[in-house]
């Protein structure tokens, strides 16, 4: 990704943020492009272009400070549903995006992902989507996902029809099925569930987006448009998210007693 002005230091991020106890996944709602653009008086498309540069700022500041995994709601399945000039206008910020970030992903050594039904993207947006999905496959340095024409529920539906039909071909008994096999079916599958999730423009809902992964996921909501959204904005989040107590449904005690177990057999 391109570089981002004013890089971050060593200082400015060990004043209130922990390295050690960084998120391995943060997953990011970006909404409020429509919103700020009419603050402006400007077509919604001004704001989705503007948008962009809060994604080089987070993907710059993930690279720096050490997250694994960095996934990002692009497009849902609901949103093929706006206006065709928008849908096509935000098809083509998406394939100037591919096309013109490549070589930054290569030089930085990120991992390009996708979840969704990239089979509805437009012809060449998917060929240029596929071809950067080729390039970064062995990079090894930050994993970015981009939910691309995705839905939860659809992914849920699709992996529950793959096991069915794995059932009724034999090839799987119902009792083996559990949370962890369903797990592989879904399009996350070699993907840890986000630690965080972040979502812009003061919205509290989920919107279709990865309700299964999402189940033990810490949130934090910011009033803060897409397009504003700043690296110090993603420090207030990670900060906020180490402040938390991660139980996963057990109590005080025993979260104590399981930390206390990874320490000693590091």
């Amino acid at each position: 990704m391109p570089a981002v002005a004013g890089s971050l230091s060593q200082t400015d991020f060990s004043k209130g943020l922990d390295k050690d106890r960084l998120p391995q996944h943060v997953a990011i709602i970006m909404d409020g492009n429509g919103r700020w653009a009419r603050r402006r008086n400007l077509g919604r498309v001004e704001g989705h272009k503007r948008g962009k540069q809060a994604v080089q700022a987070v993907v710059e500041t993930c690279l720096e400070i050490g997250i694994h995994y960095l996934t990002l709601y692009a497009f849902s399945t609901e949103n093929w549903q706006r206006p065709p000039t928008e849908v096509r206008a935000l098809m083509a910020l998406l394939h100037r995006y591919l096309r013109t970030e490549r070589a930054q992903m290569m030089e930085k050594n990120i991992r390009l992902r996708a979840v969704g039904d990239i089979n509805r993207l437009p012809p060449a947006v998917r060929q240029s989507l596929e071809n950067v999905l080729r390039a970064t496959h062995n990079n090894t340095g930050l994993t970015v996902m981009l939910a691309l024409s995705y839905g939860a529920r659809e992914e849920i539906v699709r992996a529950a029809r793959m096991l069915a039909l794995a059932v009724r071909d034999g090839q799987l008994d119902p009792q083996e099925i559990d949370e962890q096999m369903f797990s592989r079916f879904l399009w996350t599958a070699d993907i840890p569930d986000p630690d965080l999730l972040i979502r812009t423009s003061g919205e509290f809902r989920l919107s279709n987006f990865l309700l299964w992964q999402l189940a033990y996921t810490e949130l934090y909501v910011t009033d803060t448009f897409w397009p504003d959204f700043t690296r110090e904005e993603l420090m207030r989040a990670l900060i906020d998210y180490q402040n938390r107590e991660r139980r996963f449904g057990r109590t005080t005690e025993q979260q104590e007693s399981s930390a206390e177990l990874r320490r000693a057999t590091r």
